[in-house]
């Protein structure tokens, strides 16, 4: 840990990005998909979401994936955003774990870290989520149970930017992943 980003009702904790590998560090990157721009698009093989900007630009966060099948399928929106959030386990990850709490309120060591970006279908939640993690070190990494994983400073970054309604794109490897 490097320091604190102020924020209420909790301080972010920062890490030392010198120890994150430089492709997996926040940074705007040329970008020439057919997305366009305020799409999100989430590269699961890569390990890396992306803000599609203007100009041919994006904004490139490294991310932590779900394991091999646990991701949702096809395009989805953002359907709702919430700061601090609280973190019900799914019965499949319940199941799993039984020592997992029913319900953990938002915190600094909540697993949906400072801020979760809800994932919609067909205006219903699919249960994953773009969020940020207390958990640095599972960034490039395949072992989410299939929400994609921010630094908690890269998810602040992305939800000032992002708007619910926003498209959220899924690819493997550059193919549409539905």
């Amino acid at each position: 840990m490097l320091g604190f980003i102020n924020d209420e009702p909790f301080d972010v904790p920062t890490i030392d990005l010198r120890k994150l590998p430089a492709e997996m560090r926040r940074t705007t990157v040329r970008y020439d998909g057919p997305e366009k721009p305020g799409t999100i698009v989430v590269d699961i093989a890569g390990r890396h979401a992306y803000l599609v900007g203007r100009d041919g630009h994006a904004i490139r966060y490294g991310v932590g994936v779900g394991e091999e099948g646990n991701v949702w399928r096809g395009d989805a929106t953002i359907g709702r955003k919430a700061k601090w959030p609280g973190w019900w386990p799914t019965p499949k990850m319940r199941a799993a774990d039984p020592a997992l709490p029913a319900f953990m309120p938002g915190g600094v060591l909540n697993p949906l870290g400072a801020r979760a970006l809800y994932i919609y279908q067909g205006g219903t939640d699919t249960l994953f989520r773009l969020h940020g993690t207390d958990e640095p070190w599972s960034i490039g990494e395949e072992e989410s149970s299939g929400c994609i994983r921010f630094l908690n400073e890269d998810i602040l970054d992305l939800y000032k930017r992002v708007d619910v309604g926003t498209t959220v794109v899924l690819k493997d490897g550059g193919r549409r992943r539905g």
